[in-house]
């Protein structure tokens, strides 16, 4: 039997995610009011805030700037992307 969660980003009831996909308090948070669906756009974001902000994960201030972006992106309804970036025309 699935999991659902009420989704905080899609405003919806969806599937919820297998397992707390971050360590800690953020973690929890994440697994109680994160749909799977939300957070695979949520990787797509931060796959592209690394490449095209060439950030370094190994730096805590990258880690850091990524973790605001999260929050952001899941939590307070924010727009987030990386400078520059041009989606790809269909």
């Amino acid at each position: 039997m699935t999991r659902t969660v009420q989704c905080v980003k899609l405003k919806r009831e969806a599937e919820g995610l297998d397992f707390a996909p971050y360590p800690g308090e953020m973690g929890t948070k994440i697994w109680q009011s994160i749909s799977k669906e939300a957070w695979e756009e949520w990787k797509s974001v931060q796959t592209r805030l690394v490449n095209e902000n060439r950030l370094n994960l190994a730096d805590s201030r990258a880690r850091k700037y990524l973790k605001e972006q999260m929050e952001r992106f899941l939590f307070e309804d924010g727009s987030v992307e990386a400078d520059g970036y041009v989606p790809p025309s269909a």
